[in-house]
């Protein structure tokens, strides 16, 4: 079943992910063109994210439990910190550490839960791919 047909409809699959379900471009800030992930570094995955609307590093670390924000399904899953070419992170909110740009430090692109090691989730609407 198909939670979110939109989010679907707005990417081209055949175009971004590979046969073996990886990225087949480089995805890249969709502000300054900074380099995140290079070819092949992810999977596509599909979860449900809320994630907070887009915005300069500071003003991410909200604390009052509120988001004003999206929530997303389309990702590029990334299993290791190692694996990006240029990312950053927010302060702790929570459990969760948001994703930046580490160049322009636009955000949030993506999301970490500190309880799970090995997943950061890139929203494939948060950025460019080239």
């Amino acid at each position: 079943m198909d939670l979110n047909p939109q989010a679907k409809d707005s990417i081209d699959r055949a175009d971004l992910v590979s046969e073996d379900g990886k990225n087949r471009k480089s995805v890249l800030c969709q502000r300054c063109g900074s380099k995140v992930l290079c070819p092949g570094m992810a999977v596509f995955a599909e979860r449900e994210l809320i994630l907070p609307s887009m915005r300069k590093k500071s003003s991410l670390s909200s604390t009052d439990g509120s988001v004003d924000g999206d929530t997303l399904s389309a990702h590029w899953l990334v299993g290791e910190m190692f694996d990006f070419e240029n990312v950053g992170f927010t302060n702790d909110v929570g459990r969760i550490k948001y994703l930046i740009c580490a160049d322009c430090e636009i955000g949030p692109i993506g999301w970490h839960c500190l309880d799970d090691k090995r997943s950061y989730y890139v929203a494939i609407e948060r950025v460019n791919h080239a």
